[in-house]
């Protein structure tokens, strides 16, 4: 599992936010087979993983939040073959809201499997 790995991106259904960096937070369950030999070819390398996401997110830009994670469960699921199952929830940290609504954050989950 990775918890809260710290992006930023511009990602965001406004031309304002296209334009600007924002504040992301990521959490990543993986499931597979893992285990079985204590090598580290035999799981998914969690920098690994990790460079994978951010690569996605360094390279698109995402008008939606559930887009975004979707393509990262993909990108996951496409670059690690032992990886059989994938949950993404990727938060918004600071999303534009309306004056006087405040949230901690906001956040779309995906998962995906083979």
């Amino acid at each position: 599992m990775v918890h809260h790995l710290e992006l930023f991106g511009c990602h965001g259904f406004t031309d304002a936010e296209q334009q600007r960096l924002q504040p992301f937070a990521l959490d990543l369950e993986l499931e597979g087979d893992f285990g079985h030999e204590d090598r580290l070819e035999a799981t998914a390398d969690y920098s690994q993983v990790i460079a994978k996401v951010e690569e996605i997110n360094a390279n698109n830009s995402f008008r939606l939040i559930e887009t975004f994670a979707s393509a990262v469960a993909a990108g996951i699921l496409e670059a690690f073959p032992q990886v059989e199952r994938v949950r993404v929830r990727l938060k918004k940290l600071h999303p534009p809201l309306p004056p006087g609504t405040a949230v901690g954050w906001v956040a779309a989950e995906v998962v995906r499997e083979r």
